[in-house]
């Protein structure tokens, strides 16, 4: 009977041991996955702050193309809106969008040797170019963390802590369709 009366405590107390574990690691993926999205979410603002920059270079050189540079900024608003409303989904969406219209732009720009020399374009085409590679990277970076973190609150026993302590899954990031979609050049230099 005294056998049984340290082993019940010891047995408890490992237990005990192993749920404070078990949380604090569910805690830690919490965190990394708001870390990695905080690492994206920087580089979103200084693409932000970088396009308007370039479009107004574009401007001087590109008379006959505003509904590109139109479209390249009404993508940088929804993306803007999306990113503000913490829509992940949204996100993803607005940013295929934003690619695309980026490589329109960019494409168009072939057709204007004054502007694809000009030093202003250059810096900005490398700086946004830079940036675009960068959340990429981070959205990769990101995407793992959200997925380590959800097959954790989804195994078990760590399953019983993350439903009662209320840890929910996340959402991965995506880019639309449009992202990966062949772009026709056709309708990129038609006058």
């Amino acid at each position: 009977m005294g056998a049984v009366m340290m082993i019940v405590p010891a047995v408890l107390l490992v237990a005990a041991a192993y749920g404070v574990m078990l949380y604090n690691g569910l805690v830690q993926l919490k965190h990394n996955v708001s870390r990695a999205w905080a690492n994206i979410d920087v580089l979103l603002k200084q693409r932000h702050d970088e396009l308007p920059k370039l479009v107004e270079t574009c401007k001087q050189y590109m008379q006959f193309e505003q509904e590109t540079l139109t479209r390249v900024m009404e993508a940088r608003a929804r993306v803007a809106t999306a990113r503000e409303s913490g829509s992940v989904g949204s996100l993803g969406q607005a940013e295929g969008g934003l690619r695309a219209t980026l490589g329109q732009l960019f494409a168009v720009a072939e057709a204007y040797p004054d502007l694809k020399t000009d030093q202003t374009f250059q810096q900005l085409q490398t700086r946004i170019s830079a940036l675009e590679n960068a959340i990429a990277d981070r959205r990769e970076f990101y995407n793992e963390s959200v997925n380590v973190n959800n097959v954790r609150i989804e195994q078990f026993p760590a399953s019983l802590l993350a439903g009662f302590f209320g840890f929910k899954p996340a959402e991965l990031l995506e880019f639309a369709a449009a992202e990966t979609a062949d772009v026709d050049l056709g309708t990129l230099f038609r006058s």
